[in-house]
This record gives structure tokens, C-alpha cells and sequence, in this order.
């Protein structure tokens, strides 16, 4: 059987930009633990670790459904407040780069990971600094450097 109305990313998407399907899918497989599959086995057929299953579990039997929703402050801190963050996506979208003494007449990730550098005194990796052009809405193209996102 084929899916034509959408890819695997696509649906994926779907599933975990909603919370009640996210809810939903770890119930059932609190559901199933009950049943008495095993984690483990749970775990490599849903590509999920065994540890998340087992805290699913253990949430759900202290919380309930409440424990199985995603908790507010999950995920490391941004090391730049977002003010900066805006700022940083204002001088890339309305100055070049060479104002900043920079030999590139394009945004690349290097060139912006360079100025925050610089100018803020933080340094990223570089897969970091992309995560974070992401989150203020920029990406890269080829032939023009960073753009906004659509």
C-alpha cells in the first residue's frame, strides 16, 4: 500500500505539532504496556527509548492524561535573549555583512555565527547556529544567503 496524499515527514509533522495526537499516541502505548507488551519490544517497534516509555508510564500512573502532556520549559535555555534575537534578524535582513567588517557580501551561518561572536560574546556550533536562524525564522538558500522563511 502506498500514501500519496503525504510523505512520512509530512505526517510525522502532523502527529507532533498537535497536542492531542501526541497525547493520544502515548496513551495508547501506556495502553498497551497494560496489556502487557513489552517496553522494550515498544520501544524498538515505535522507534522510541525505553526510558520515555517507562516515564510515560510512571506519569500516567501518578497524573493521569495531565502527566502524558509535553511540560512548559522542556529544552535548554537560549544562551541570547530574544531581544538580541530580533536584532540579530534585523541586521541580516537590512545590513551586509561587510558593515560589520566582514569580507562576504552574502548572510551565511559561519559569517552570523562570527558576529554573535563577536558582538555578543557567545560562540555556537555550527548545526547550532542554523537551529537558531530556524527559530527567528531565517534559512539559507544557495544563491542568496540567508532569506526569511516563508
Amino acid at each position: 500500500m502506498k500514501i500519496q496524499r503525504a510523505d512520512p515527514a509530512e505526517i510525522k509533522k502532523i502527529l507532533t505539532t498537535n497536542e492531542e495526537y501526541t497525547v493520544g499516541i502515548r496513551l495508547y502505548i501506556v495502553y498497551l504496556v497494560s496489556l502487557g507488551h513489552s517496553s522494550r519490544k515498544l520501544a524498538e517497534i515505535h522507534n522510541i527509548s525505553f526510558k520515555q516509555i517507562t516515564n510515560w508510564v510512571h506519569r500516567f500512573e501518578d497524573e493521569g492524561i495531565e502527566g502524558l502532556k509535553d511540560r512548559k520549559g522542556r529544552g535548554r535555555r537560549s544562551t541570547i535573549p530574544d531581544e538580541d534575537l530580533r536584532k540579530i534578524k534585523t541586521i541580516i535582513l537590512t545590513e551586509k555583512p561587510e558593515k560589520y567588517g566582514f569580507k562576504a557580501d552574502r548572510w551565511t551561518g559561519p559569517v552570523v555565527r562570527k558576529l554573535i561572536s563577536d558582538k555578543y560574546g557567545v560562540s555556537y556550533k555550527e548545526a547550532q547556529i542554523y537551529n537558531l536562524l530556524k527559530k527567528i525564522g531565517m534559512r539559507f538558500e544557495k544563491k542568496k544567503g540567508l532569506v526569511e522563511a516563508n
